[in-house]
């Protein structure tokens, strides 16, 4: 084998600020996250202490004003961080972009009484977030979601069960989409519940085929009372809130995918170059070689898709279509790196000593959440054909 560490990625970033923070990323990432994560993986433990420090470095806020404590950072500077980080452990990366997914709501539609009053906490108190949209039987079509919110004066009494939590039973606070009004989306509101609200409780997590170190579990709001002050935005307003924070949300879930596809490839570059066969490194043989090109070649888009959609993001423009786009091929193009990566380190590939069956795992994920990649194809088809006519 061979002692050679991964080459940094060749970023471009926008200035030497950032160029800093992407290196105190990488800093943290080797010291504190990627020599653990194997093995907190496969015991399934959840590093709250990782995203303590995160926190203390003002990385849990980065694309949010500075006002409440955010970092004021472009998304194509908090992508990258992401993409870092998960190439580390996706627990860490995926679990920073789900707390800025539940920090969504409130920074952008809250009220400034509400922003002034719980978005310092949330984005570098130490609070950790998640995001409560899915339910058992409301996936994919998410407008038909039935946890009900009835209002009972200044207050609304939530009841229901939510789905496919990721920091289910740990998270300090819950961004929930609830029903207030008829079926269908206009009838959804959206609401800041804390995580230790009287009636509110996390079941079991469910048993992962990956990310074993990220909970994911079901909520159940048993008529979990929440002040009208904690409801985001206008009544019925909520699944446009929702749908919004879903297309950052995917950039977020992209970059993830590229920072495993990019751990996937390094592994594998390093193992051909010390992996010998027939008296050669076996990173001599053309047919290995042209996997490796093209599994670069895969990341490299993917990286240029995702940023293309958080530059548009950055300077105020529709980035919905791209967005989609990026999630389905960067997701799609993980699980073909990953995939690759344990052919090429062969039987060695397949077992646990190694790290790239773990990544293999975990990349299958990313196809999932977020919207299923097929749905990130109807997304993109409406936007070039126009609604289905059916």
């Amino acid at each position: 084998m061979t002692d050679r560490a991964p080459q940094p990625v060749d970023r471009q970033l926008p200035t030497e600020e950032s160029r800093d923070l992407l290196a105190l990323v990488r800093e943290i990432a080797q010291r504190e996250i990627r020599p653990r994560a194997a093995e907190e993986e496969d015991a399934g433990r959840f590093p709250r202490e990782v995203f303590t420090l995160l926190s203390e470095a003002g990385l849990l806020g980065l694309p949010y004003d500075g006002q409440f404590g955010g970092g004021g950072q472009p998304y194509e500077v908090y992508l990258q961080v992401l993409e870092e980080l998960a190439a580390a452990r996706l627990t860490v990366g995926l679990g920073v972009s789900v707390h800025s997914l539940a920090c969504h709501g409130l920074a952008g539609y809250g009220s400034k009484e509400q922003q002034s009053a719980h978005l310092p906490a949330m984005l570098g108190g130490g609070l950790l977030g998640a995001y409560c949209l899915s339910e058992p039987a409301a996936g994919s079509d998410a407008a038909s979601l039935t946890t009900k919110a009835v209002r009972d004066g200044d207050d609304w009494v939530i009841t229901g069960t939510k789905a496919w939590i990721t920091h289910g039973g740990v998270a300090d606070f819950y961004t929930v989409l609830a029903r207030t009004g008829a079926p269908g989306p206009k009838g959804i509101t959206a609401f800041l519940v804390p995580g230790d609200a009287q009636g509110l409780t996390a079941a079991v997590p469910e048993k992962k085929m990956g990310m074993k170190g990220s909970p994911t579990a079901q909520l159940h709001f048993d008529g979990v009372r929440v002040p009208d002050a904690r409801r985001i935005g206008e009544e019925g307003q909520g699944f446009t809130i929702a749908l919004a924070a879903l297309d950052a949300g995917r950039l977020g879930i992209a970059a993830c995918a590229i920072g495993v596809a990019q751990a996937a490839l390094d592994e594998a570059v390093s193992y051909a170059l010390g992996r010998k066969q027939f008296g050669h490194p076996i990173a001599d043989f053309q047919g290995l070689r042209f996997m490796l090109a093209d599994m670069a070649t895969k990341i490299e888009a993917g990286r240029a898709l995702y940023l293309a959609a958080a530059r548009l993001r950055d300077e105020g423009k529709p980035f919905s279509r791209q967005a989609a786009m990026a999630k389905l091929f960067c997701t799609d193009a993980a699980m073909a790196v990953t995939t690759d990566a344990v052919q090429i380190l062969g039987g060695y590939g397949y077992t646990a000593d190694f790290p790239v069956e773990r990544l293999m795992r975990e990349a299958k994920v990313l196809q999932i959440v977020e919207g299923t990649n097929q749905i990130q194809r109807m997304v993109i088809a409406r936007h070039l054909a126009g609604p289905e006519t059916r």
